[in-house]
């Protein structure tokens, strides 16, 4: 989809990413009670690890594309199996120290996002270089990744 003009109002881009991990681990939190039975939903499959998988993929997916597309560059095309695919590590158990490390790269992947889109005025977040989404459009579809954590849901 080629929306690259068009101007969405909301709250700060950076708040609605930061938000959406926020809620995603707070949904992780409770995932070291895990039963081990992984949740159907939408046809799909879902695990605690499968959707830590997903948010940070989608992060980097799209973060490498504002990147590319800032510096000029075609975005280099994504090859990730998404949601379709669920690895043997997806079914493993999810420990404190899963968790530990699903916050240690969701934070940092949230603040630089954040860092980048606050540094972005509001006219490169709406009339963003390249073809796609502008960048505000592209953060606030990233919002969209809580999903994967929804689908898992909370486990307490």
């Amino acid at each position: 989809m080629n929306d690259s003009t068009t101007v969405i109002p909301s709250t700060r881009p950076s708040d609605a990413v930061t938000a959406m991990v926020d809620h995603v681990l707070a949904l992780a939190g409770t995932w070291t009670r895990w039963d081990g039975v992984p949740a159907h939903v939408d046809d799909r499959v879902y695990t605690p690890h499968k959707a830590i998988r997903r948010v940070a993929d989608h992060l980097v997916d799209h973060l490498a594309e504002l990147e590319a597309r800032l510096a000029g560059e075609e975005p280099q095309p994504d090859h990730w199996h998404a949601s379709a695919s669920t690895t043997d590590a997806d079914r493993a158990p999810f420990t404190a120290e899963d968790l530990d490390e699903a916050r240690s790269r969701l934070t940092r992947l949230a603040r630089i996002w954040a860092n980048r889109l606050d540094a972005l005025t509001d006219d490169q977040l709406d009339h963003s270089p390249g073809p796609g989404w502008s960048f505000r459009r592209l953060a606030l579809h990233l919002t969209e990744s809580a999903y994967y954590a929804d689908a898992v849901g909370d486990l307490s």
